[in-house]
C-alpha cells in the first residue's frame, strides 16, 4: 500500500507562485501516473495535471496551462506541482493521486487512481 502525503499549500495573492509536493512511502512511485487533482467547495474534484512515469510525459487541464508545472523525483520518491500566476479560481484543496494501472484515456478521471493523499488547502487572494 502506498501513503502520499502533501505538503506546500497556504495562502498567497493573486499573481503569486506556491510549490506543491508530494511524497510516497511504501512503494516506489516509479510505475504508473501521478496526478494532482483540486476540489474547491461545492464543485466536484477536477484533474489539474498528470504525468507518466514509463515516458515522462506530462498532461494539464487547460485553465492552468502554462502556469503550472509537474514534475516527478525519482531518487526522493516526490512529485512536485509548481503554481504559478495564481488566481482566485485556484483556490481549492489540492490532492495528490497515484495510479498505478492509470492509462491516457483514462488519466483525468478521479476513478483511475487508488492511492490519494489528504490534500493541502491552497488559497489565493485578490
Amino acid at each position: 500500500q502506498v501513503q502520499l502525503v502533501e505538503s506546500g499549500g497556504g495562502l498567497v495573492q493573486a499573481g503569486g507562485s506556491l510549490r506543491l509536493s508530494c511524497t510516497a512511502s511504501g512503494r516506489s512511485i516509479r510505475n504508473g501516473a501521478v496526478a494532482w487533482f483540486r476540489q474547491a467547495p461545492g464543485k466536484e474534484r477536477e484533474f489539474v495535471a498528470g504525468l507518466f512515469r514509463n515516458n515522462g510525459r506530462t498532461y494539464y487541464d487547460d485553465s492552468v496551462k502554462g502556469r503550472f508545472y509537474i514534475s516527478a523525483d525519482n531518487t526522493k520518491n516526490t512529485v512536485t506541482l509548481q503554481m504559478n500566476s495564481l488566481q482566485s479560481g485556484d483556490t481549492a484543496v489540492y490532492f495528490c493521486a497515484l495510479g498505478q494501472r492509470t492509462i491516457l484515456s483514462s488519466l483525468r478521471f478521479a476513478t483511475a487512481y487508488d492511492s490519494w493523499g489528504q490534500g493541502t488547502q491552497v488559497t489565493v487572494s485578490s
